[in-house]
């Protein structure tokens, strides 16, 4: 089973929120239906602009809690590197 290591975004530039998940498009699509008072929900954080796969859920969260230290300069880098539109990676996910 993998695991995904993601970051959403309101908007390009925008607010950021980073995550880990065994499902990620059942995740990303909690996120985008707002099912839970959230940070999320609050700030309209629901756009899929990056994601990593792992294999061990371990290494998933380690890089998780790595990412949620990293200066957000670094996130929009990484951002930019893997999705220089900012395009929804969601629509992808389903396919």
């Amino acid at each position: 089973m993998p695991f995904y290591v993601y970051i959403l975004a309101s908007r390009r530039n925008g607010t950021l929120y980073t995550g880990v998940t065994n499902n990620l498009a059942r995740r990303v699509f909690e996120h985008k239906g707002k099912q839970a008072v959230s940070f999320t929900a609050k700030y309209g954080v629901s756009q899929l602009v990056y994601y990593e796969t792992y294999n061990l859920v371990m290494d998933a969260i380690n890089r998780e809690k790595a990412l949620k230290r990293w200066r957000r300069s670094w996130k929009l880098d990484a951002i930019e590197r893997m999705n220089p539109d900012w395009d929804d990676l969601y629509e992808g996910l389903n396919q």
